[in-house]
């Protein structure tokens, strides 16, 4: 199920190429529909995002995306995304302070002192969990 998955965000990357006037709405829909992914009790890194959608050097394009996520017609688990070290860099985004711990803990995400305990076991990476 995974595969095939994997396959309509690689499509919808394929997609972004062709019609470059649409790349920021594509990019942030490719974003959306990896972080749609992440299970809970699992977080990525915004870095890791960026990778696996061909964009390497754009986690900060990913952390927009997250943002604007909050506005989304659809339910986007942006808590689980964090940064590279499983900091809680996003938190002042979430209405308050404490919201995306707190969504994390629903999760069965661990937080002590804005920081993912456990980070390395509780990293989803999506270049292996959505791998073709």
């Amino acid at each position: 199920m995974a595969k095939s998955k994997s396959a309509t965000v690689k499509k919808k990357v394929a997609e972004e190429k062709a019609r470059p006037a649409q790349k920021e709405h594509s990019f942030f829909a490719n974003v959306f529909e990896v972080v749609s992914r992440i299970p809970r009790g699992r977080v990525t890194s915004y870095g890791a995002i960026a990778k696996y959608l061909g964009s390497g050097l754009s986690a900060r394009m990913v952390g927009w995306a997250m943002n604007a996520s909050h506005s989304s017609a659809s339910k986007i688990p942006a808590q689980r995304v964090v940064n590279r070290n499983g900091m809680l860099s996003g938190k002042a985004h979430f209405g308050s302070p404490t919201r995306m711990e707190e969504l994390l803990k629903k999760d069965g995400v661990k937080v002590i002192d804005d920081k993912v305990v456990d980070f390395e076991n509780k990293f989803w990476d999506p270049a292996i969990e959505l791998a073709l």
